[in-house]
């Protein structure tokens, strides 16, 4: 098949090398060849590996992180906190917890204790969304793609919905995705240029366990694809046994704490999938198509169709069984829907390659840059927090982004807890306040953060969810308890009397988890606290 672009040459015409062949093709693109096709042509091979790399395309590359960075930083402050950062920066360092690995628990404790607001915890998250960006691009430029391919790749990242997300609010997946990319990209390395880099893979892979584990389920799938397609000759290198040692080494102390602990982490994801029905693990699939945005999903797509049409990518066709693995072992463990992001966002990369050498007639380059700008926009208006308070309750974005309600309310719904403390308390102050045990770590982080604020304790604030059950249980003198959340009839008849006193309501009309939640005080427990507080663990 002709090379997209390349017509008939004359005779004297010297012939080009694999290098100039990519680099011509990525900046002049194709002129009448559909997507598809663009998508099949490739440089000549040179045994396994690309020639030398295309120059780095700092200009686009740059000017796509500093725009997302930009915006981001503009935005950090709005709203208020998530309620996974108002949990992490309540959690007590340890070496790791029955829902995750210690590293961003600790790092927002850290930044908390020092500036206790929005926008300093979310500078992490700023950081990894940036890199993010600049990863995607390195992709494209590892798999051959000049000026035009890193542009686009850094471009259409930087527009990405979930990611834009990961980049406004301090996750565990804000740097899982940096990782997942760092990964990828280096696999890209190892398996087109140099053995040596998959050394880099097992160390990001071992340092990436005490943020996530989920970094294994890449490393495992990609394996499997090499497994599967190969190349076979890869399962002979010391360099990828050296990468497993080093990832096995550097991951250790996380393997020791699971051990140790009972394997909490299994415990935790099989209450992840208890909580997934059936509907909600065929959503996956079409769920795929929102993890960019969807006119993002035809260049990832033609970068999943060009490792099997692309001679030149045959060392990296097992990428395209990790693919289809992550999305498999997310479907059938009830995982959450965006855990395939980071190898989308790696065919990302990979399909900015063909479809920048399909972009050479005007209208094309009209339509892809439009594609980009318009996803870039509903992504904003999606991920970010744009709109005024008092609109947010009426639109449509708080219930297609869940994480706009979960950073709405909380200063209001402590104020309406703390009413109902204050209410039980001796008048005279002489008697112990009623401790406050909530029904999420959410509303346990928003006492904890806010609750002094309004006169309440911090440290009169519990939780039976997720690591919080573990951290701390209430003092057997507590007999009076403020419950935020529904209650069983069979924990109210451990108590003489129990009444709803108040309903949460942000005032804003957000239909978030706390909105119309009761406020129940009981007084009068009857039962001891040893036989009490086991029930009240549960994990989700």
């Amino acid at each position: 098949m002709r090379s997209c672009g390349m017509a008939s040459r004359p005779r004297r015409m010297p012939r080009l090398t694999g290098a100039a062949r990519v680099s011509r093709m990525s900046e002049a693109g194709a002129t009448s060849q559909p997507l598809a096709e663009a998508a099949a042509s490739a440089p000549p091979e040179a045994g396994s590996h690309l020639a030398a790399h295309p120059p780095l395309a700092r200009g686009p590359v740059f000017a796509a992180m500093a725009a997302l960075g930009l915006l981001l930083a503009a935005t950090s402050q709005w709203y208020g906190f998530h309620r996974d950062e108002l949990y992490f920066r309540m959690l007590e360092p340890a070496w790791g917890y029955v829902d995750q690995p210690p590293l961003t628990p600790l790092l927002a404790r850290a930044i908390t204790s020092v500036v206790d607001e929005p926008w300093a915890l979310r500078i992490p998250a700023i950081l990894a969304a940036i890199s993010a960006v600049l990863l995607v691009a390195l992709v494209a430029r590892e798999a051959g793609g000049g000026r035009r391919a890193q542009a686009l790749a850094a471009w259409a990242a930087a527009s990405a919905s979930f990611p834009m997300v990961f980049g406004h609010i301090f996750l565990t997946a804000s740097i899982d995705l940096a990782a997942w990319l760092l990964v990828g990209w280096f696999v890209v390395r190892a398996l087109l240029r140099d053995p040596r880099w998959w050394l880099a893979v097992g160390t990001v892979t071992g340092l990436a366990t005490f943020n996530k584990l989920l970094i294994v389920q890449l490393v495992a799938a990609i394996g499997l694809g090499i497994l599967a397609l190969g190349p076979w000759k890869t399962l002979r290198s010391p360099w990828l046994w050296g990468g497993v040692a080093l990832a096995v080494v550097l991951a250790a102390p996380n393997l020791v704490y699971q051990v140790a602990n009972d394997l909490p982490q299994l415990r935790m994801g099989a209450a992840l999938a208890d909580d997934t029905d059936a509907a909600s693990r065929v959503l996956t699939l079409p769920l795929l198509l929102l993890l960019v945005g969807p006119p993002l999903v035809p260049i990832w797509v033609a970068g999943l169709v060009a490792l099997f049409r692309r001679p030149a990518w045959r060392p990296i066709r097992c990428l395209a069984v990790a693919f289809a693995v992550v999305v498999l072992a997310t479907i059938i463990g009830g995982a959450q829907a965006y855990y395939p992001l980071g190898i989308v966002e790696v065919l990302l990369g990979l399909g900015a390659v063909p479809t920048a050498e399909w972009m050479r007639a005007t209208w094309r380059r009209v339509l892809v840059w439009s594609a980009v700008a318009l996803n870039a926009i509903v992504s904003a208006l999606i991920a970010l927090p744009l709109l005024p308070l008092a609109w947010v309750g009426a639109s449509p974005f708080a219930s297609a982004n869940q994480t706009v309600g979960d950073s709405i309310g909380w200063p209001v719904y402590v104020e309406q807890v703390a009413a109902v403390v204050h209410e039980g308390s001796d008048p005279d102050g002489s008697g112990p306040a009623p401790i406050v045990i909530t029904s999420n770590y959410g509303e346990a982080g928003a006492l904890a953060r806010f609750g002094a604020d309004v006169g309440l304790d911090p440290g009169a604030v519990f939780s039976g969810h997720n690591a919080l059950w573990f951290q701390a249980g209430p003092p057997e003198s507590a007999r009076d308890v403020v419950f935020v959340g529904r209650i069983s009839p069979r924990l109210a008849a451990d108590f003489d009397e129990c009444t709803t006193e108040a309903t949460l309501d942000n005032g804003l009309d957000v239909d978030n988890e706390e909105q119309g939640l009761p406020v129940i005080r009981c007084v009068g427990r009857t039962t001891p606290w040893n036989e009490l507080w086991p029930r009240l663990a549960h994990l989700s």
